[in-house]
């Protein structure tokens, strides 16, 4: 592809690139790809926290973003849609990795070679640096032990940093639903990290 060509490419819009590859344009696609790749990645890695099914599941979302092309309608927004994909993606394989773990993290009465794994914190803070890595630790923590739908709103609104209009149009769930998950994760987040940070300044 020409420089000219894909100047052209970069200066439309996502919806006009969905256009043209429904049209048969395969480069279309490919700019698609490069404009989203990193920020699909990243806005993955905070909800799966595993860099390798970040990947996996950025190629399943283009995946079906390729064969379902033509189920898009312009009349919603492209990232809109393929973020709804990638969302769904990511629930499967949360579920998925639950249903497996289920197993392994309970004790097996029937097997007295088994034990339960017990994290303790005394709260060891040799110095300031040691501190805030802890903090981020336990924050990543307590945002992967979200419930899954909160967990995604409190992405989309303060790392993503969506509006609740974008949320609410993105997932497809009332705006006072949103309001409400998004309280509801950050005050099950400050109740996590309250030993860590000061409950009194934003995250």
């Amino acid at each position: 592809m020409t420089a000219v060509k894909r100047a052209k490419l970069t200066n439309l819009s996502d919806e006009d690139l969905m256009e043209l590859f429904q049209d048969g344009k395969e480069t279309a696609f490919n700019e698609l790809v490069r404009r989203y790749t990193d920020r699909l990645h990243n806005f993955l890695f905070r909800y799966t926290q595993n860099h390798n099914d970040c990947q996996d599941l950025v190629q399943e979302t283009f995946l079906r973003v390729h064969k379902s092309k033509h189920s898009y309608e312009r009349i919603a927004k492209f990232s809109t849609w393929m973020y709804t994909i990638a969302i769904n993606l990511a629930k499967s394989l949360y579920k998925k990795k639950k249903r497996m773990q289920l197993t392994s993290i309970h004790r097996d009465e029937s097997n007295p070679d088994s034990y339960e794994m017990i994290l303790e914190d005394h709260n060891i803070l040799p110095d300031q640096e040691l501190h805030q890595k802890f903090s981020m630790q336990a924050l990543e923590a307590a945002l992967e032990s979200l419930p899954e739908d909160f967990k995604s709103v409190v992405i989309l609104r303060d790392i993503e940093q969506l509006s609740y209009e974008e949320i609410s149009e993105k997932l497809d769930v009332p705006m006072g639903t949103v309001k409400s998950r998004i309280n509801r994760g950050r005050a099950q987040i400050s109740h996590k990290i309250k030993s860590y940070v000061d409950l009194g300044t934003s995250f």
